[in-house]
Parts: structure tokens; sequence; C-alpha cells
């Protein structure tokens, strides 16, 4: 499983320069003018975990493959964007393909950077945003409610749960409020990821601010957590321009002397990884050989099956077993012989939930 979010904000929070660092190329422009990004970006970054090396030095594999994180760099979106206002309306599709939102608020005062409103204000902006993103979903969602009921008159039970669903998810938005307010059950999942809604998915909500309150944030990322904590979404505090001086630093020890003297114990980039994996509950397993060990993200809650899923569909569908090591146990007893010869190696079979940081070995049959 991957990790994809789309980077969204009005023009001039500083988007790109976030992705920039996030991905360590030029690949976005970041110039002091709105629509500088004029086609969305991907990049993609690897997770940092410290884990991973431990694996591999212990397992004395010849290589380490982290787990990719995909960012999706989209249009800096205006007022009046789902009407078609700057260029922000095209780039809605990108942001339907992403599994979550890092929307980028400007949370510092900068008279050489223009602000497309004229003053900071991070809860206004949010707002513009959320608004944008909730009548875009609006205009989708009429469509879809008018040919779900006459589908649902016919009588099918199927399309009736989904005429009730868009419904009820409608009557939300008209209220003011996006779809992921709308309380949806577990047989309901399914269907409402069918509807395909911007303010379905969860957000980050990434503070950028000045250099020097990086490390303390400043009144304005106390409204924006303030204002998280009432949706029951996350928020990181980060500088970007810090953070894109860290991205062309060459050596750990580098950053990490950097980091010190900014008063910083971090990267926000790990920041907003350790957010993100909260925000949409996943987690990491570890697979190690002589030849490499690996970085796997999966679902927190995934059985055995699923996880040997990530690695080839065929792990899945002729899955026999698992052999599982705890992270703990694999690099308290030195390994997987240490492991197996203290009986800390178990067998599990498809019922089996997998726990972050397992190393596992699984056996098929295709």
């Amino acid at each position: 499983m991957g990790f994809n979010c789309g980077i969204v904000g009005l023009p001039n929070v500083g988007k790109s320069t976030l992705f920039n660092a996030l991905t360590a190329t030029a690949a976005a422009q970041a110039e002091n003018f709105p629509f500088c990004t004029i086609e969305p970006n991907v990049g993609r970054v690897a997770l940092p975990d410290a884990r991973l090396d431990q694996i591999a030095k212990i397992a004395a594999s010849a290589k380490t493959v982290p787990t990719q994180l995909e960012f999706v760099d989209i249009a800096g979106l205006v007022k009046g964007a789902s009407q078609g206002e700057g260029l922000g309306n095209q780039f809605l599709g990108n942001i339907r393909e992403t599994d979550a939102v890092i929307h980028v608020l400007r949370c510092f005062e900068d008279p050489d950077v223009v602000h497309v409103d004229g003053s900071v204000d991070p809860i206004r902006d949010a707002e513009v945003i959320e608004t944008e993103l909730m009548l875009a979903d609006l205009e989708s969602l009429e469509g879809q409610v008018s040919s779900l009921a006459k589908k649902a008159r016919s009588g099918d039970k199927e399309f009736k749960a989904q005429f009730d669903l868009a419904e009820r998810v409608k009557a939300a938005l008209d209220d003011g409020k996006p779809a992921r307010s709308v309380s949806v059950s577990e047989d309901e999942r399914r269907i409402f990821k069918m509807l395909q809604l911007l303010t379905s998915k969860p957000i980050l909500y990434v503070c950028n601010v000045a250099e020097d309150e990086a490390a303390t944030g400043n009144e304005w990322t106390q409204k924006v957590e303030a204002m998280a904590a009432e949706q029951g979404a996350r928020m990181v505090v980060i500088c970007a321009s810090i953070e894109s001086e860290i991205a062309q630093l060459d050596s750990e020890d580098e950053r990490n002397e950097f980091l010190e003297t900014m008063g910083l114990e971090e990267a926000g980039l790990n920041k907003i990884i350790r957010e993100g994996y909260k925000l949409l509950g996943l987690q990491t397993y570890f697979t190690a050989g002589p030849k490499e060990a690996r970085a796997w993200t999966v679902r927190i809650g995934a059985q055995a099956p699923e996880a040997a899923g990530c690695i080839h569909t065929d792990f899945e569908k002729g899955f026999i077993k698992a052999e599982v090591i705890a992270f703990d146990d694999f690099t308290g007893l030195g390994g997987e012989q240490g492991a197996k010869d203290a009986g800390k190696m178990r067998q599990e079979g498809k019922e089996y939930v997998v726990a972050d940081g397992d190393v596992i070995l699984f056996r098929f049959n295709v």
C-alpha cells in the first residue's frame, strides 16, 4: 500500500516549496506569484525508518528498500475554483485520486510574499479551500443522487443503500459540513468511497511558519490546532524554507547539526509522515534476507494474507502461513536464527492481524 497525499492550499502559502523539500527535486516551480504550478507534480520520497537499518544490519542484507510515499502538488486553489476561477478547478480531479489531503496554511508574515487575499489568516484560508471542495462535491453529488434515485425505485437493495447514503451526505454538504462529518457504518464504507468526494478525505493541516517560529509555533498555529481538534483532523508546524535547506544537505550528520542549531528535534518531513500514518491508519512490517531488507506499508488491522498481497497478489492468493518475529525479538535476539532458538518465531495463519514492526516470511503456493 502506498501513501498518496494531495498538497493543497491558496497560492503563495508554501506548497511548492514544501513539495520540493519533500521530494528533494526542483520539479515544481516555487516562485513568488500565484499559479506558478501549472500542472500537478507527483513526487515520491522514501519513508525514513531507523528500524529498517537495524534489521538490515542484523540480517546482513546487501541493500535496504524503504517504503515509498507519494505527494501530489496541486495548483493553488482560490475562491471560486469550483466555478472555474483561477487554475485550481482543473486539478480538483487530481485530489479525488489521493488518499488524504495535506492542507498547507500560511502562518507567517512577510511583506515580500504577496498573499492572494491581502492579509494572513489561516482559519479564513482553510474555510475558503473547504468551501470550494464542498461546492465541487455538491455539484458531483447532485448528478449521482438523481441517477441513484431512479435506480433505487427498482427495489434493488444495493442502489437503495447507495441512494440513502448519498442523500445523507448531500444534506450535510447543504448544511455547510464536509462529507467526512457524516457517520458511516462499516457496511457503507465501500459505497462512501465510490462517491469519490473531495471532502471525504482525511486532512492534515500543515502550518507553514517563519524560521524563528519553527520550534515554538505562534498564535496562528494555536488557532489551527484548535480548529483541527474540533474537526478530528491532525496538524503539524513546519517551516518550508528550513525543510528546503535540510533537503540540500548531503549527510545525516549535517542534517542533525543543522536541526540542532535551529532548535528542532526532527525534520518537518518526519512529522508529516508520522501524522500522515496516524491519519490513514497505516503501519509498517518488514521482510529481511541476504539480498535485501524491505519495509512494507499496510493498514492497521490487516490480516496476514492482505499483508502478503502488498508484495505480490500471488502471495495473497496462495497464502499458506506467515512466519512472524516481533521487531524487538528480531533485534534483541540477533535475527531470525536467534529468534527461532528462543522460540520467538511464530507460525501464523490467515486470521493473524499484522502488528507494526513485524518481521515476516510468507509461505505460499500458487
